[in-house]
């Protein structure tokens, strides 16, 4: 079994790509997570499931957080995604990339990127013919397919990924916002205060006694999940506000021209949607899994967070689904 944290690879165009990697590094399956805003690849704490059935766990820092060189403004965001993510892969897995079973998993804001690299058709990402699931937990959906995207946002997601940062010249939304928080990232403590305030305010007493209950299974110490996602958040804005600069332009690129009609991979998707979560609509998710082939919606109790203490049960859901998925072929 081997862990390691922030480990970086230097890409052709001479970037850097940071990432964190933990499990069997000869295994033939390999799960792909990609974080949300203000977070880094972290392979530190896997789901149990995923290392019982001895995976390869691969978390990639997205362009522009922490370590990970952003995406050059003449770039694609998608095309040059896929480029560093086939890097990566075929880094780790030099003789095997080809063979892999690749599993998607994404949170948050990195539902953009994970429905991007499914999207993209496979001869621009040729390793999603070897896709065997897409697990979206806390999805965006796309605006240019999703008409109705914005309408059930809340002001602070309107106003950072909604039409007002899409058409306000010189990126004027994101920049006043980050000078507004930006004196919440200054230390590993600052954000920590920063971050448990936002995740404390959206908990109810069901989730809060879930988490304890999380805690315990999985002997984390109380308070050291808080320290862990202050520790990222910090790291994901220590080098460079890009990432979070370039969140609308990302959101509104098209993907590739990305199109669900037009996808290539069948494999099954499980979207995840938490019933109080203010920052991923539920009808995003909604949306996406009656539009995706192959999509079931699952539904938990909590907030934005929520899905990180179900994961054995989100992936027992997903290998179930997989299995149905070959017996039907």
């Amino acid at each position: 079994m081997l862990h390691v944290e922030d480990k970086t690879l230097t890409l052709s165009d001479g970037r850097t790509l940071a990432y964190a990697d933990n499990g069997n590094t000869s295994s033939s399956s390999l799960v792909l997570y990609l974080h949300g805003a203000f977070s880094v690849g972290d392979a530190s704490r896997p789901p149990h499931v995923l290392l019982d059935r001895n995976v390869h766990f691969v978390a990639p820092s997205l362009p522009g957080w922490g370590r990970s060189s952003p995406v050059p403004s003449r770039c694609a965001y998608a095309a040059t995604l896929a480029a560093d993510i086939t890097a990566l892969i075929t880094h780790l897995h030099p003789h095997t990339a080809h063979k892999l079973r690749l599993y998607l998993c994404a949170h948050a804001f990195g539902t953009v990127a994970a429905q991007m690299l499914y999207g993209l058709p496979h001869h621009q990402f040729p390793l999603g013919q070897q896709l065997a699931a897409l697990v979206l937990l806390a999805p965006h959906s796309p605006p240019h397919c999703h008409a109705e995207y914005g309408r059930t946002m809340t002001w602070p997601g309107y106003l950072m990924t909604g039409p007002p940062a899409r058409y306000m010249p010189f990126n004027l939304v994101m920049h006043v916002v980050r000078m507004l928080i930006a004196g919440q990232f200054t230390s590993e403590e600052a954000a920590e205060t920063f971050m448990r305030n936002n995740m404390g305010a959206a908990i109810d007493e069901e989730e809060r006694d879930l988490f304890v209950q999380w805690r315990e299974e999985h002997a984390v110490d109380e308070g050291q999940f808080e320290r862990e996602v202050g520790r990222n958040a910090f790291r994901s804005v220590a080098h460079s506000w890009r990432g979070f600069l370039d969140i609308p332009a990302i959101y509104h690129s098209g993907w590739g021209q990305f199109c669900p009609a037009n996808i290539e991979s069948d494999c099954p998707v499980l979207v995840v949607s938490s019933k109080n979560d203010y920052m991923a609509p539920v009808a995003m998710a909604q949306w996406l899994a009656s539009t995706y082939k192959s999509a079931q919606l699952k539904n938990i109790p909590g907030s934005h967070a929520s899905a990180f203490f179900h994961l054995d049960e989100i992936w027992n859901e997903v290998f179930g689904m997989e299995s149905s998925s070959l017996l039907d072929t």
